[in-house]
């Protein structure tokens, strides 16, 4: 059933920052509607798709006026008439009339709320949520959360180096008891750093405000808020976003709270310490996206306890996830639409991905809007994870609760991902 594109509404929207950003409508000849926004991101990796912004005085060098005229003009001119179903010419078009390899000229962010727009005018002419439509009719499930409790990094001042410091309820027997869980350790360690006068608001993500003396320190009182919180037995691990590429490249690593320069050994040692010590069963971006041996090496010496998971390191990029697989280089690949400027080339990394036997989590960013499509990716394309930020924050909640209505409308149907979606036999201390 074609769904002939008839308008385009392209216009500048705020995201979870207070900065411009771009959102998309589109109207079919028959009455429907679709709308996304694009998410920008804080930490970027240096070969994901460029959002393209103004600069000068306005927004601080943040506005989005180029982009958005870029959709009420060319690339509106380019989609009227178009079959919204037929997604994949509907991302060609973009691609071709872009021209460049990072969507420069048009702007990422301008292509990719143009693509998730695309898909929800396609569901909406068939009068279906965008998850069922995704599916095609096959078998869905809810994701394995990783839910944010302390930010770091560029997400709240460098003020610890470790940029997501999360939990993943792997115990959990729904994606609703994974809620209960991660809201029950977000409040406990909220308390506990109340506790010792640390709390001081939160982070861009709607983590804890990271006011620690070390790293360590910070993995330390996620640990203890987990078993304050009752939780045992391997029923949640912690999850790391190291993001290494902000602390160091070409194998040296500088963290602001120590002063300290390590070098490759070093920081790979410290790194597979923590794994020693404390829960954690997934590790993102340990080292820099330039430094393809220390993630080689990370991933060696893990072996298959821990999920390694690229970002920056690959940026959403079917290719670049094929050669990790063949190096050993990591196990596992999260999943940003705007990363890769359009809903086709996320699809496509993600087939790559379950090629090889990735573990597959769709992300957000943390400049985020209200917008919901990431959960939809998630259970339509059953990526098995989801990553969004913290339990706080309405650009944040809006998209957990949007899980709990997908999992209620399934009712009796709902299966939870749950351990299963990890690529790897974790062992995690109890």
């Amino acid at each position: 059933m074609p769904c002939t594109i008839d308008r385009l509404v392209g216009r500048r929207v705020w995201d979870s920052r207070g900065r411009p950003t771009v959102e998309v409508e589109l109207h079919s000849t028959a009455g429907h509607i679709g709308r996304s926004s694009a998410p920008a991101g804080a930490s970027r990796g240096s070969n994901e798709a460029i959002d393209l912004r103004d600069g000068g005085a306005d927004f601080g060098g943040w506005g989005v006026n180029q982009a958005v005229a870029n959709v009420n003009g060319p690339i509106s001119k380019a989609l009227i008439g178009l079959d919204a179903t037929d997604q994949s010419s509907i991302d060609q078009v973009l691609i071709e009339l872009d021209g460049t390899s990072n969507k420069s000229r048009l702007g990422g962010n301008a292509t990719i709320a143009t693509s998730m727009a695309t898909l929800h005018l396609a569901a909406a002419s068939y009068g279906i949520p965008l998850w069922r439509y995704l599916a095609q009719g096959t078998r869905v499930r809810l994701p394995l959360p990783e839910i944010q409790i302390f930010g770091g990094g560029v997400h709240a001042g460098q003020r610890l180096d470790i940029q997501d410091l999360m939990v993943t309820p792997v115990g959990a027997q729904s994606f609703d008891d994974a809620l209960v869980m991660a809201a029950e350790i977000y409040r406990i360690a909220g308390k506990t750093m109340a506790e010792m006068h640390r709390l001081a608001g939160v982070a861009d993500e709607g983590g804890w405000w990271p006011l620690f003396d070390s790293n360590e320190e910070a993995l330390e009182i996620l640990s203890r808020s987990i078993e304050r919180a009752g939780y045992g037995n391997g029923q949640v691990g912690i999850s790391l976003d190291i993001a290494a590429s902000q602390l160091g490249s070409k194998g040296k690593y500088r963290t602001n709270l120590d002063h300290r320069e390590y070098g490759a050994e070093e920081w790979l040692e410290m790194l597979l310490g923590w794994v020693r010590r404390y829960p954690i069963l997934s590790v993102e971006d340990p080292f820099a996206e330039d430094d393809f041996e220390g993630m080689r090496a990370f991933t060696t010496a893990v072996g298959d306890r821990v999920q390694v998971i690229g970002d920056d390191f690959l940026v959403t990029n079917a290719q670049l996830v094929i050669n990790a697989a063949r190096q050993n280089a990591c196990n596992a690949v999260l999943l940003k639409p705007n990363q890769a400027g359009t809903i086709t080339e996320m699809r496509n990394t993600l087939k790559a991905a379950q090629s090889v036997g990735f573990g597959t989590i769709a992300s957000a960013r943390s400049g985020e809007t209200e917008d919901v499509t990431i959960v939809h990716l998630a259970v339509g394309w059953n990526i098995g994870q989801l990553k969004v930020g913290a339990f706080a924050r309405s650009e944040r909640m809006a998209k957990w609760n949007e899980g709990l209505r997908i999992e209620e409308e399934l009712g009796g149907d709902a299966t939870f991902a749950g351990y299963a979606a990890l690529p790897v036999k974790l062992s995690l201390p109890g």
